[in-house]
């Protein structure tokens, strides 16, 4: 996960960094200074896995690197065509 990944998604759902800190359990700081660094987040996998969990929930689709580079969408809602 790199950080613009999270505020990509943050800006999906409409989330400020503090209501992602309400949701996942991490701090807002933790969250901002993910953001602000360039490359991976540098998140511990437990912090960065309940915040990918938090985002999920909320709809977040994460995009793997697989040469077009890493991203975010929403995910369809199910029974979506």
């Amino acid at each position: 996960m790199v950080g613009a990944q999270i505020r990509a998604a943050r800006a999906l759902i409409g989330w400020t960094a503090q209501e992602l800190a309400n949701h996942s359990g991490v701090g807002v700081a933790t969250i901002r200074r993910a953001e602000l660094k360039p490359g991976e987040s540098g998140l511990t996998s437990p912090i960065a896995a309940a915040i990918t969990r938090a985002l999920e929930a909320a709809g977040i689709e994460f995009i793997a690197e697989n040469g077009g580079g890493v991203g975010v969408r929403m995910r369809k809602p199910a029974g979506a065509a």
